[in-house]
């Protein structure tokens, strides 16, 4: 009988053990994470809040681990080993890209961004205006930033995008909490708006983001579940050659799966993985010349044209979507695609439905893609 009463009495241990996080800390709350993103783990905890940052390039290894403490409660006596503290939410944050600046002020959290990077890039007029007025400082190149200006600013943090074998220079050395926004590298669109939840966090936003993620995520399943009724499915090529390569994102890719969800058949879906593939023009020409439609993006402040492509490579007028006026194009200077394909893949993937399938959107706008002028 006390046998019996010793197992029961494990059993009931077990059982609140699982409940609990690190250090014996009993989970506050659940957290949805990873439906989409595979980069990232946010557990709630009753102290703090962990966020585990998988390496994108090294998917068996932990890149870095946050801990989230509320900045008007005291540290928590025990943290985890070779953790990085941020008091949220955090007042005063330099972002390196446009991307994030976007998020920032989709979450109404403008008033905590101090510096940025390369505004040349940004779109956003009321970014801009901030700039010039001096309430956001310009801090020159990502890769080079003015360091001295950032910490003249108080900055507590700094959101940067990784690269693969490479760090963050002398920023690394200032002992400023650098998060490593590694939403780019996720394969599905949903996937990189997930990361909205994490940066909600950071900025004290978090119900903010929540919506943000729910209103994307219901309406891009809206749409790919109507872009699933068609019966035809037309082809397409993507990009174009660069120096003596053509970049083709593969299958498993974001841009993959997010054409896939528009109803199309990309033409190097075939490739495995998520990573760009670097062919010749003669072995594209050779898989792809016969696709239904072309979409490329450009970056210039003149408009791209018929004309500005044959005379940047000639055997471009080959393709049949060339020779039947079915290339499109996305200016992404002009247009706020970058920005906007992270927080509302959505609305590309409605612009790239209505290119495929313009009967299951009649009266469409397009926002980013349209047809090549003569």
């Amino acid at each position: 009988m006390r046998r019996a009463w010793l197992i029961l009495l494990a059993v009931v241990v077990c059982l609140g053990a699982s409940c609990t996080g690190p250090n014996g800390r009993r989970a506050a709350e659940p957290f949805q994470t990873g439906q989409y993103a595979r980069n990232i783990h946010i557990e709630f905890l009753d102290d703090y809040v962990s966020v585990k940052i998988r390496d994108p390039w090294d998917t068996l290894r932990q890149r870095q681990h946050y801990v989230l403490v509320d900045r008007n409660k005291p540290l928590p006596k025990r943290l985890p080993k070779k953790s990085i503290v941020i008091r949220i939410p955090v007042e005063k944050v330099v972002i390196y890209t446009s991307v994030h600046t976007a998020i920032a002020e989709e979450l109404g959290a403008l008033d905590r961004v101090c510096g940025v990077c390369e505004p040349q890039y940004i779109t956003s007029q009321e970014v801009l205006r901030r700039i010039a007025e001096g309430r956001i400082a310009d801090l020159g190149n990502s890769t080079s930033p003015n360091v001295e200006k950032i910490v003249d600013l108080g900055t507590e943090l700094i959101i940067a995008s990784p690269f693969e074998n490479s760090g963050y220079g002398s920023a690394e050395k200032l002992g400023i909490p650098i998060v490593e926004a590694a939403d780019y590298m996720e394969n599905h669109p949903l996937g990189r708006t997930e990361w909205v939840r994490f940066y909600g966090l950071l900025l004290g936003e978090r119900d903010r983001a929540e919506e943000v993620f729910a209103r994307t995520e219901a309406r891009y399943n809206e749409l790919k579940d109507l872009a699933a009724s068609v019966t035809e499915r037309p082809t397409v090529l993507l990009e174009r050659r660069y120096g003596n390569s053509w970049a083709v994102p593969a299958g498993e890719s974001y841009i993959g799966v997010m054409h896939a969800d528009a109803g199309a058949d990309y033409v190097f879906r075939h490739y495995p993985g998520a990573k760009s593939v670097h062919l010749s023009f003669e072995s594209v020409f050779d898989q792809a010349g016969d696709t239904d439609f072309w979409l490329l993006k450009y970056d210039t402040r003149t408009p791209f044209t018929y004309r500005l492509l044959a005379q940047e490579y000639e055997p471009y007028a080959n393709f049949r979507a060339w020779k039947e006026r079915h290339v499109f194009a996305c200016n992404t200077i002009t247009s706020t695609y970058y920005d906007d394909i992270t927080l509302h893949p959505d609305r590309v993937l409605e612009d790239l439905i209505a290119i495929y399938h313009p009967q299951l959107l009649p009266g469409h706008e397009q926002r980013y893609y349209f047809p090549l002028d003569e």
